[in-house]
């Protein structure tokens, strides 16, 4: 068929789109996604793609640039080969933390990736859990955001952890805090805090609700050196939390974040596998979740023209 679905993707991430197309039962279009000596990439569709309705799945994570680059060379690789339309599939948007101006002299690189995104020749972008909703905005593409909270969610509703405090890591990600505590039918805390310095130390405050002697579920949407996750439970657990676990969808997880979360007093991380989870990372505090039927779905209604909404009217 002309408008036949082809779903590629880049060395990031094969394991994610293995399960995608599982999930769809479809394989993964045949590519070749290469590097030459001089570091320069190289990107060959291996099948026809002509009028074909292309996805091309890469979370732009470690090693960032070269992702992301692979992902920028692919959409332009099936753009010249004449498909008829080019999805950009993105569980983990990268440089998603840089949306705004909020220093003198620095730049908007998150606007910068969507337009680099755009030029290649994507004409639509299918996002998970994105940093700010204003990332959408950059695009003058159509944006679908899909995300994990219902997954994340459900995962908890099974454990049945009565008296249960859903607790935001900072202000900034308290609404979609709520979100989550709504769907476990749990109160909503806070930790307010204050970041030192344009690294990841930061120092907590104050914990805005009662916590003490119940169950707590931190919620952020990303886990990168773990300093913050691991401080806000600390903080939990000095205004007498009786357990405390956190919930994340994207586990970049680097520099010190195992050691820390080791030696935390977290019970459980439970992350999904947005962006690559290596089994060296994988250790008994950690639960990773697969998206491969949230995005599987999705790519299947973009490509039949059905509500991406529709997936979560419950």
């Amino acid at each position: 068929m002309a408008d036949e679905l082809k779903i590629f993707s880049g060395n990031t991430h094969p394991e994610l789109i293995n399960s995608i197309c599982e999930y769809l039962g479809t394989p993964p279009g045949q590519i070749e996604v290469s590097q030459f000596g001089n570091e320069n990439i190289f990107v060959r569709i291996l099948e026809n793609v002509r009028g074909r309705d292309v996805f091309i799945v890469q979370p732009i994570s470690t090693p960032v640039n070269r992702s992301l680059m692979e992902l920028l060379i692919m959409i332009d690789a099936a753009r010249r080969a004449s498909a008829k339309r080019v999805t950009a599939v993105l569980p983990y948007y990268g440089y998603a933390r840089t949306d705004k101006k909020d220093q003198p002299r620095v730049p908007i690189t998150a606007r910068l990736v969507a337009d680099l995104i755009t030029v290649a020749g994507a004409g639509r972008v299918l996002a998970l859990d994105l940093h700010a909703g204003q990332i959408q905005g950059f695009f003058s593409i159509p944006v679908d955001e899909l995300t994990a909270l219902y997954i994340l969610s459900d995962y908890f509703a099974e454990k049945k952890l009565e008296d249960l405090v859903v607790v935001a890591t900072d202000v900034g990600i308290s609404k979609r805090a709520r979100d989550l505590a709504e769907r476990l039918n749990a109160p909503l805390a806070i930790i307010e805090k204050r970041r030192i310095d344009n690294t990841d130390s930061t120092e907590i405050h104050h914990v805005i609700g009662e916590v003490e002697g119940r169950p707590t579920l931190l919620f952020d949407d990303e886990i990168d050196s773990a300093g913050s996750i691991t401080s806000a439970a600390t903080a939990l657990s000095k205004y007498g939390a009786k357990e405390v676990y956190a919930c994340c969808t994207h586990p970049i997880l680097s520099g010190p974040a195992i050691e820390r979360i080791a030696n935390s007093p977290l019970k459980e991380v439970v992350v999904t596998d947005s962006v690559p989870v290596p089994e060296s990372k994988r250790i008994d505090k950690i639960t990773v979740l697969s998206l491969a039927s949230l995005i599987g779905e999705a790519i299947h209604r973009i490509h039949a023209d059905l509500s991406i909404g529709a997936m979560f009217q419950s």
